[in-house]
């Protein structure tokens, strides 16, 4: 199986040589049960459940459409999901290039330590470098110590002057009908 892209196809499923029955695929419709149950657990850990209120068919709609939104990767051990990958493309002014954006990374706790989300986040890299990407990115919540040292040890860059700035709910609807 491979992931279809601008450049040709990327082989999928090249497991890291440390974690054998490992294997890293594109997620189909049967795996949304899955990817939205990783994505609660997710929401869980961050204290956010509040705001998570995607859908199965909310996933399909942006994983399956033509040309597709979003991506999701899907780790697997012996066939089981024990992590995901949801990314799509951005789009760097002053690259010229495009990014790949990692908007979620999750392994269930009890998969953890295992070298998965190492795996998941090389397979990306891999993709951004295949695919002529001129960064990959992703945020971090500032009190997850954990996460922002393990994504340092990688090399990445945690970027102090920079903020997040998000317009949704009422306040998206009411800046797009400003001036209307």
């Amino acid at each position: 199986m491979a992931i279809e892209n601008p450049t040709g196809p990327v082989p999928l499923g090249t497991p890291p040589e440390s974690t054998p029955g490992f294997r890293i695929e594109a997620a189909t419709r049967a795996d949304l049960p899955d990817v939205l149950g990783m994505i609660r657990a997710l929401a869980e850990y961050e204290k956010l459940a509040q705001l998570c209120v995607a859908t199965e068919a909310d996933l399909a709609r942006s994983l399956f459409a033509t040309p597709a939104r979003i991506e999701v990767l899907l780790g697997k051990e012996n066939g089981k999901s024990v992590c995901f990958a949801l990314f799509f493309y951005n789009f760097s002014t002053f690259l010229g290039k495009p990014g790949l954006y990692l908007e979620d990374l999750f392994v269930r706790p009890e998969f953890r330590r295992n070298g998965y989300g190492r795996a998941m986040l090389v397979h990306l890299a891999r993709l951004a470098v295949e695919r002529s990407c001129g960064r990959f990115e992703w945020s971090v919540l500032d009190w997850n110590e954990p996460a922002i040292r393990f994504y340092q040890s990688l090399g990445a860059t945690v970027l102090a002057d920079w903020r997040i700035t998000r317009v949704t709910g009422a306040s998206l609807v009411a800046l797009a009908a400003h001036g209307a």
